[in-house]
């Protein structure tokens, strides 16, 4: 039977009150006092069961979250799903403060998250960017104690407390697989493919490159990384540009956002489009590109479940006890033409044809 505070209280010779001052750490306890119940606590083992504490004290955990501004299709569904956490409170008990950065900016960012220090929340999520100002940052959010989740973009391991995304460099890899199914599993040294990135400036464009380059054939010519900036007008000049100095480009990768330039520049190709086009993020403009034969593979994370895993991570460190790893790991989804979620059209979410699990709850 595992220890109580009635156990502490027996041992240390005090009343269930004095014990429960020490465990809050509140005054009114001589110093000696405080001692012998610390060294009760000790004696007999005692762990004290923070979820609970918290859930009977009806605890509000104070979290920030920082997402990027910019025209991107999946941050924006991101925000979205943190507002439809924000707006649930009383059942989560989070008071989410939701701060907007320039996107790629890596000084923007470190500042937001010296400014969220300075409020001493319960825990920070922040979508990063691989720059020294934000690890810098991101190290003196960790020395004051405050638990850092990096969600979509990654910092590494020495710079936050948990990653809520994919296996970047996995999803690359897929990428490269299907693109060598889909041009020819030996391409001809003559092919070859495309990359759209949005910056080089964040860690999970370059893991995406890093896995996707692994998976292609050494035959087949990788054209230098083109960075759209995730803005549509910037991409679509981008794509246009390169059709008409590489009508015979057997395939492109888009590893970002912008695809909706990708899919305009596309669309107003007069000549043979490429033999394979695979994008990232299920939003309706790829879904309709899915459906119009303009892209041919579409690999998605799903933000909701990246948020709810956040705020679920933070809990835990808050309360320091282990997050469930089974229960936090983003999946890599593949669509096709061919197996298209329902989409919910009243506000825009994807949802899973009857029948399929979606391994998180």
């Amino acid at each position: 039977m595992r220890p109580t505070v009635h156990d502490i209280a027996a041992e240390a010779g005090v009343s269930l009150a004095t014990v429960d001052r020490v465990l809050n750490r509140r005054p009114g306890v001589k110093d000696a006092t405080r001692l012998r119940v610390e060294a009760a606590i000790a004696a007999i083992g005692f762990v004290r069961d923070m979820a609970a504490a918290n859930l009977a004290k009806s605890r509000v955990y104070p979290f920030t979250f920082i997402l990027p501004a910019g025209d991107n299709s999946f941050m924006r569904g991101l925000e979205r799903h943190v507002r439809e956490a924000m707006a649930r409170p009383a059942a989560d008990r989070v008071a989410i403060s939701l701060v907007i950065v320039p996107p790629f900016d890596g000084a923007a960012v470190a500042r937001a998250l010296d400014a969220a220090k300075v409020q001493d929340p319960a825990g920070i999520a922040v979508v990063a960017v691989d720059a020294p100002e934000v690890m810098d940052a991101a190290l003196r959010v960790q020395a004051s104690g405050i638990p850092l989740v990096t969600l979509v973009s990654d910092l590494g391991a020495s710079c936050r407390d948990h990653f809520a995304g994919i296996d970047n460099h996995a999803a690359g890899r897929t990428a490269g697989s299907l693109m060598r199914r889909f041009v020819g599993r030996v391409p001809s040294a003559t092919e070859t493919i495309a990359v759209l990135a949005g910056s080089m400036l964040v860690r999970d464009h370059r893991d995406r490159l890093e896995g996707f380059r692994s998976a292609l054939s050494e035959t087949c010519t990788l054209l230098p990384v083109l960075e759209g900036q995730d803005d549509p007008a910037a991409t679509e000049r981008l794509i246009a540009d390169l059709l008409a100095r590489h009508p015979d480009v057997a395939g492109i990768y888009s590893l970002g956002a912008g695809n909706r330039g990708l899919i305009a520049a596309l669309q107003r190709h007069s000549g043979p489009r490429p033999r394979a086009v695979i994008a990232h993020e299920l939003t309706p403009h790829t879904r309709a590109a899915l459906e119009a034969d303009l892209i041919d593979a579409v690999l998605n994370q799903d933000a909701g479940h990246e948020v709810r895993s956040a705020i679920r991570v933070l809990k835990a460190k808050a309360d320091g006890i282990p997050a469930v790893e089974a229960q936090e790991r983003i999946r890599i989804d593949i669509f096709l033409k061919d197996n298209l979620p329902f989409p919910d059209e009243a506000d825009g979410k994807v949802l899973r044809p009857s029948g399929s699990g979606s391994g998180e709850n």
